[in-house]
């Protein structure tokens, strides 16, 4: 099967063949847990439990297509899943068993991992309708039950709404994987295996947390502000508010990252490191107001939105920074949960913290069908073997990437994938390739 289907064989060979009993995957082991509880996160090195062997098969659900997966890619939740912080995911596992025996197949003494992938379909579930043994496929990562009736208004309010791959087994950082049918996406044709893989999660986030109207509701002629505007992100969200008619002003740490913002189409940018105020160790709202000074320098305004999700480090900054009536919209805590900001500059300015979660299967669509259509770039910076996957999640670690980490599995080589080379001229290699050629 993995021969076949690395080799691009059809449908019908994709078919007539035997899923195996067994798989490669990077995945995490509940007794590695013991040994990091109470150690302090500075001292864990998750190249020592992130572990890649062969994990039985899981039975395939009716609602459910077994995916080869090509490539894959590492997020944030990735690290936190092989830190066993700031909750172990075998805490997570043992509540799918609440959903029956199908949710029970989850609760392994093992999790593999990943929240992102490409590739083909080689089985489906009884009850899949609209997807096909053969078709290439993108994963949406938001995991829910379509039968909760808050789902239908917006499938992240679904009670039961999981992250796959991180708060369920059986992620995409793997040979196969399994996915629910509304997680399912087209592949976009242009790009190559890799880089298709490393959008769904972070490009879902952003559109939900700016375009979508469960987000800040972003409109033509907004400043917005954004924190690590090189990440895997903040690249998506500077292309979503130029697309938009909005003027980012992206935050980078280096002169490096302000040039990449720059050929990205991000004209204003504040550069950390050359913050005065900083360098000189004043307190914090003298830097913020450095900042302020700054942005209102390049574009005349203080910001409309915030976009936020590095946490405890930027959100005082991000709750002063936001204009009178604006918007702070977060996604996430990367450096910390536990927040500090002045309430004073939230009521009294009648500002607005909004909570974002993922993507629901429309957002996901969506952002999928701007990457489809060559108006919104990857951010993929880095490719590394499945072989390395360790290394990989290590460099998210550390923090020293830009962009999105990427992990080719299946996928023959480098470069591979690529069904539209005509629109792949169009929107320009170098573009495409922005965040790569660094």
């Amino acid at each position: 099967m993995i021969e076949a289907v690395a080799g691009g064989a059809s449908a019908e060979e994709l078919a007539s063949l035997p899923v195996p009993d067994a798989y490669l995957a990077a995945h995490t082991r509940a007794e590695d847990a013991a040994d990091y509880e109470g150690r302090p996160t500075e001292e864990k090195d998750i190249r020592k439990t992130v572990h890649l062997d062969e994990v039985p098969m899981p039975e395939l659900a009716p609602d459910e297509a077994l995916v080869a997966v090509m490539a894959s890619a590492i997020n944030y939740n990735t690290v936190w899943s092989a830190l066993f912080e700031p909750l172990s995911t075998f805490r997570f596992l043992p509540q799918m068993r609440k959903e029956g025996p199908w949710g029970a197949r989850h609760d392994q003494p093992y999790h593999v991992l990943g929240s992102d992938a490409s590739g083909v379909i080689v089985r489906t579930g009884s009850a899949v309708r609209r997807w096909a043994v053969g078709d290439r496929v993108v994963v949406a990562t938001a995991y829910l039950d379509g039968q909760d009736p808050a789902s239908q208004q917006d499938g992240m309010l679904a009670a039961d709404q999981k992250a796959w791959g991180f708060e369920t087994n059986f992620g995409g950082l793997a040979h196969f994987t399994v996915v629910k049918v509304n997680q399912l996406m087209p592949k976009p044709a242009h790009l190559t295996w890799e880089e298709a893989a490393c959008n769904p999660l972070c490009a879902g986030t952003a559109y939900r947390m700016l375009v979508s109207p469960n987000g800040a509701g972003m409109k033509q002629g907004d400043v917005v502000l954004i924190w690590g505007a090189t990440g895997g992100l903040g690249g998506y969200a500077v292309q979503y508010v130029r697309n938009g008619g909005g003027i980012p002003v992206g935050v980078v740490g280096s002169g490096a990252k302000a040039d990449l913002l720059r050929e990205l189409g991000c004209e204003a940018v504040v550069n950390r490191s050359e913050l005065t105020a900083a360098a000189e160790g004043a307190p914090e709202q003298e830097q913020w107001r450095e900042m302020g000074r700054l942005i209102r320098r390049q574009v005349g305004e203080d910001p409309h939105i915030v976009f936020e999700h590095v946490g405890r480090q930027t959100f005082g900054a991000s709750v002063f920074l936001a204009r009178r009536g604006g918007t702070v919209v977060t996604c996430g805590s990367s450096t910390g949960y536990m927040h500090q900001f002045d309430n004073r500059y939230l009521w009294m300015k009648l500002k607005r913290i909004v909570g974002s979660h993922g993507a629901n299967y429309q957002e996901a669509y969506e952002a999928n069908r701007l990457i489809q259509m060559g108006r919104v770039v990857p951010t993929l910076s880095a490719v590394y073997p499945l072989e390395e996957v360790a290394e990989a999640a290590y460099s998210v670690q550390r923090n020293d990437h830009i962009g999105k980490v990427g992990v080719r599995v299946l996928a023959p080589g480098d470069d591979c994938g690529v069904e539209d080379p005509a629109l792949r001229e169009r929107v320009g290699e170098e573009r495409i390739r922005l965040f790569r050629d660094r």
